[in-house]
């Protein structure tokens, strides 16, 4: 069994402009401070463990839940990765 299976998160894709819906007790992450965003500023993330925490559900530009080894391989594209930074390194 992969380690990658193991991670018991799931993650959900949304626009900045809800970040004040999440409820931090909810969802993994503690602040929006945390939070990792695309590389045009517009989408961020977050993730939890079970059933989808309510403030997820009412996130209306919400995309996913997706599994872990899903979600790494959309973090590894252009929308979130510099692939010209990350080739050069």
């Amino acid at each position: 069994m992969s380690i990658l299976s193991l991670n018991p998160y799931h993650h959900v894709i949304f626009s900045v402009s809800e970040i004040d819906k999440i409820n931090w007790a909810e969802v993994h992450e503690v602040s929006a401070s945390e939070l990792r965003k695309s590389l045009d500023g517009t989408k961020t993330f977050v993730k939890y463990e079970g059933t989808v925490p309510e403030c997820v559900t009412l996130l209306s530009t919400g995309d996913g839940p997706y599994n872990y080894q899903d979600f790494i391989t959309i973090l590894r594209t252009s929308e979130w990765t510099d692939l010209k930074t990350a080739i050069d390194k």
